[in-house]
């Protein structure tokens, strides 16, 4: 069968989209979601978006890693699905859909989405770093020269060592100004150094907060792919109002036979 697809990319964070309100995606096909994210012998992505219809909200998420295996809430897939949802003239400027960790709202303007990502009930002190969930679970620990830092070799022997086969994410932080951090990410089902992760950088900004390394509520994260923007309001020991900003961009479109 052909699979007519997009691919979307969220500051160098890659995405195969496919328009699935038909039900027609194999999705127990493991090996034909990851042939389709090899970066040699497939399209290349870091993950795979199925855009499915939803009772309770405009659409339902479904997002797959580049293993070809469900994933959790992935912040910058979610921001380029709202972007192929609009090119599709399915939504207008706002929406609502609904994705692992529940519903989200979003508002796009130009190549700008902008993304309700869900509450953080704790940050957890770890002894050098900090863990945290924001739809997906991370692990942040603040390092000196990033650039320079072997974030594949040390996130790696993180995710497997201390989180075990389950896994987190492994997010790698320098601060470079009073509300500006610079990030590098190992991500989990990727089981490689991303050029940015949502849900990542999301974490990031809170557990910078929750430390005292900013004391502004909006962070300014730069990764390797681009610049994306963390807004939030502390509440108790948690943090709510979480939104995810910044682009959202179309590469091409294609069809698999």
């Amino acid at each position: 069968m052909d699979y007519e697809f997009a691919k979307y990319q969220g500051t160098g964070n890659d995405f195969i989209i496919l328009d699935n309100r038909l039900n027609y995606f194999p999705k127990n096909d493991t090996n034909l979601v990851s042939r389709l994210c090899d970066r040699r012998f497939g399209i290349g992505a870091d993950g795979l978006l199925l855009l499915e219809n939803d009772k309770s909200a405009d659409f339902r998420m479904v997002y797959f890693n580049s293993d070809g295996k469900p994933g959790t809430m992935c912040g910058n897939g979610g921001r380029c699905l709202v972007a192929f949802a609009h090119s599709l003239g399915i939504i207008g400027d706002t929406t609502s859909f609904s994705a692992s960790d529940g519903l989200h709202h979003a508002s796009i303007s130009g190549d700008q989405v902008s993304l309700s990502m869900s509450d953080v009930k704790e940050v957890s002190k770890k002894r050098n770093a900090f863990f945290l969930d924001t739809g997906s679970p991370h692990h942040v620990q603040v390092v000196k020269d990033l650039q320079e830092f072997e974030v594949f070799k040390e996130g790696r022997r993180i995710r497997y060592g201390i989180y075990g086969e389950k896994g987190s994410n492994i997010n790698f932080v320098e601060q470079e100004g009073p509300s500006t951090f610079a990030v590098r990410t190992y991500e989990r089902g990727v089981e490689d150094e991303t050029y940015s992760c949502g849900t990542g950088v999301t974490a990031v900004a809170i557990a910078m907060h929750f430390a005292g390394y900013t004391k502004s509520a909006e962070v300014q994260i730069r990764t390797r792919g681009g610049d994306l923007k963390i807004s939030f309001l502390p509440k108790g020991k948690g943090y709510e109002q979480v939104v995810l900003q910044g682009p959202a961009t179309f590469v091409f479109k294609g069809v698999v036979q």
